[in-house]
């Protein structure tokens, strides 16, 4: 029997994505064989991957003017492949800080000898609220600038889109890209793991501007420089062939279920339902500031903690698994990717109610 499944990341793929997968898996497309075993190199394989860039491309209303890759290495990999691509050694780059990962990008760029200034850090709220536009210290003449719109970890989430200026504007959007239209222009570049509302593991989509292409550090990693990535079609090596195939059965999906605009008011409503049950219970409590709550990543916490492994055994038994908060923050968290339905809100709704009926 499927569970209702919260989890961070790996997250929920859609049921009837997996279901045509498994029907495909061992003879796809009529090649009597997997697609696990066709050449990357093959017409089927490099139509395939043609056929996803133009879905996705389709889906966010990408200008022609940027290049869409598909490479490896996870999000964690473009923490240093943004600064061996768009900084010279010594460079400013203004990075904003709310949560873990972008801590993370802050620690990669530096070691890659990037002179970091961090333009807004929310340390003093504990990463509970993001910075106000006004308050941005930006570096006119920064190579970059570098923002996480939603903290997975922290479940906090811009509800703005920085203006950088003519200083290309970075985002890492692996929690949110896919959940809702965004406007690709403002952006220079946008990198996203796929396993929240893309595909599986293993696989990175950075969509970057075609002018921000050719200024790769010369002792860049090939698989780390846009430029050479891009000359191959993200084929410079053997690619994630099985995690590609995926991401393009979900992109079909999400059209499917009316695109992006569709996306989001399924989204909005999901996180609406559950932030309403914790805003009207005397057990739980969301610490991050209404303004910029996530629309994927809930985190909460219980005002008797003594009581959330009695939460987590009793949520899991009853079909409702990955509710436990990142190791570094405890508590509880959901997340409510494109893939985790209505329904599974509503279940999980209904178990914290009687939870606190039984235990508040």
């Amino acid at each position: 029997m499927r569970v209702f499944n919260f989890s961070s990341g790996p997250a929920a793929l859609p049921l009837e994505v997996l279901e045509q997968a498994r029907a495909e898996l061992t003879d796809w497309g009529g090649s009597g064989m997997s697609v696990m075993e066709v050449s990357h190199r093959g017409k089927a394989f490099t139509a395939l991957a043609a056929e996803t860039e133009a879905r996705l491309r389709a889906l966010l209303s990408i200008p022609s003017a940027y290049r869409v890759l598909f490479l490896q290495g996870g999000a964690t990999g473009q923490f240093a492949a943004v600064p061996l691509n768009l900084a010279r050694r010594g460079a400013v780059a203004d990075y904003l800080n709310t949560g873990m990962w972008s801590a993370r990008a802050i620690e990669e760029a530096g070691r890659l000898a990037v002179a970091v200034h961090v333009a807004a850090d929310q340390a003093d709220s504990k990463y509970t609220t993001v910075p106000a536009p006004q308050a941005l210290r930006l570096t006119p003449q920064a190579a970059y600038v570098h923002y996480t719109p939603n903290e997975t970890i922290g479940g906090v989430e811009f509800p703005y889109v920085p203006d950088s200026g003519a200083v290309p504007l970075v985002a890492d959007m692996s929690s949110t890209l896919l959940s809702r239209p965004i406007e690709v222009s403002r952006f220079g570049l946008i990198y996203a793991g796929a396993q929240k509302n893309i595909g599986p593991s293993g696989l990175c989509v950075v969509i970057v501007h075609e002018g921000l292409l050719g200024r790769a550090r010369e002792d860049t990693p090939a698989v780390l420089d846009y430029t050479r990535m891009a000359a191959h079609g993200s084929m410079l090596n053997t690619p994630p062939t099985f995690a590609w195939y995926i991401a393009g059965l979900v992109l079909k999906w999400i059209e499917a279920q009316g695109g992006l605009t569709a996306m989001a008011a399924r989204n909005r409503a999901k996180a609406e339902l559950l932030y309403g049950l914790i805003d009207a219970s005397g057990l739980y409590r969301n610490p991050v500031e209404r303004s910029c709550r996530s629309w994927m990543n809930v985190p909460f916490t219980l005002a008797r903690p003594e009581l959330e492994p009695l939460f987590l055994r009793e949520a899991d038994a009853a079909g409702l698994t990955h509710l436990q908060g990142h190791r570094s923050v405890g508590g509880l968290r959901a997340s409510l990717y494109n893939a985790v339905p209505h329904a599974a809100v509503e279940a999980l709704v209904a178990f914290m109610r009687e939870f606190e009926r039984r235990h508040g």
